[in-house]
């Protein structure tokens, strides 16, 4: 059998719902799945902000869950979760696909900062006094879940987090894409990650598959998901 692990995005928090819709449908084909819980968002307890736990806490929570098992293992990396991936599935003999959905794929050296521009994106509240960023509560649905149903989206706004503004500047030191067979899942209709961008992440994986979705296909279309999954 497969297990899969789902390393969950940005300024989230409670990655199993999330990725619950999906799963579900995994778990009616036998397939297990879990989601780590990501210490710079807070799902651990510790306090973030500029001191707070950053890149490294989130790696090594995701590898504690890797390692755990030597079953074989699909690591679904969504967004931001690429970058902890990167590092957190280098040299882990039961990580045999990366599928990367809308998720940014780092070189070794390079950061979440190195993707962004010069100024905060326009749906980000950042406090740089706090240490702490997260998505505007406004622009969280029709940015990131404008294809879910309306109650997947107010469901959402309660599953959103402040993180530590440390995992901006953070670089990777390892690049697992590179080693472990990737899919990229390509979302066209993302608002968050524009597909363009997405497109020069794409270009470093193995295969690419493209959806017509925002930025959560796992909430808009979990039996598309779970059918890539199973394919892979």
């Amino acid at each position: 059998m497969v297990r899969v692990v789902f390393v969950h995005g940005a300024c989230v928090k409670d990655g199993s719902w999330w990725w619950h819709r999906t799963a579900e449908l995994l778990a009616e084909r036998g397939v297990s799945s879990m989601a780590p819980a990501l210490p710079s968002c807070g799902e651990t307890g510790e306090p973030i902000g500029a001191q707070g736990p950053g890149l490294a806490e989130d790696v090594a929570a995701v590898r504690r869950v890797l390692t755990a098992s030597d079953e074989p293992t699909v690591v679904v990396a969504h967004s931001y979760g690429g970058i902890v991936t990167a590092e957190a599935a280098a040299g882990i003999g039961a990580a045999r696909h990366l599928l990367l959905v809308s998720s940014y794929l780092p070189e070794i050296g390079q950061s979440l900062s190195s993707f962004g521009g010069e100024e905060p994106a326009p749906f980000l509240d950042v406090d740089p006094d706090g240490g702490t960023f997260t998505v505007l509560p406004e622009a969280l649905a029709e940015t990131f879940l404008q294809d879910c149903e309306p109650e997947i989206q107010r469901q959402a706004m309660d599953k959103t987090a402040r993180q530590s503004l440390a995992v901006l500047e953070q670089p990777v030191q390892s690049a697992a894409w590179r080693h472990v067979h990737s899919t990229y899942l390509l979302c066209a209709q993302d608002r968050g990650t524009p597909a363009d961008l997405q497109r020069k992440f794409a270009g470093r994986a193995a295969s690419v598959v493209e959806f017509e979705a925002g930025h959560h296909p796992f909430l808009s279309q979990p039996a598309a998901v779970r059918d890539l999954i199973l394919g892979l």
